[in-house]
């Protein structure tokens, strides 16, 4: 893992980005302080949520309270003012 300051992180973004790409974890600094870890980005289809979901009970209170929200919220396009 290598450190860069924010300022050479910002003149070599293109290059930084190539590195988290290819499985590097960058630690960019600021006044000698962490401010950010760039790295590769974690894959998922999503199936840990979707199983999680699944296996989650969901209580009678909590499904009427989604219900009643999403009755409250009107779904139309936003329109625009006339010219």
């Amino acid at each position: 893992m290598r450190t860069m300051t924010a300022t050479d992180a910002s003149r070599a973004f293109a290059a930084l980005l190539d590195a988290a790409e290819g499985g590097e974890t960058i630690i960019i600094t600021r006044g000698g302080r962490r401010i950010a870890t760039v790295g590769p980005a974690d894959f998922s289809n999503g199936s840990e949520v979707v199983a999680l979901l699944a296996d989650a009970p969901v209580d009678d209170e909590f499904a009427s309270d989604v219900a009643a929200a999403r009755e409250a919220v009107e779904l139309t396009e936003p329109t625009w003012p006339a010219d």
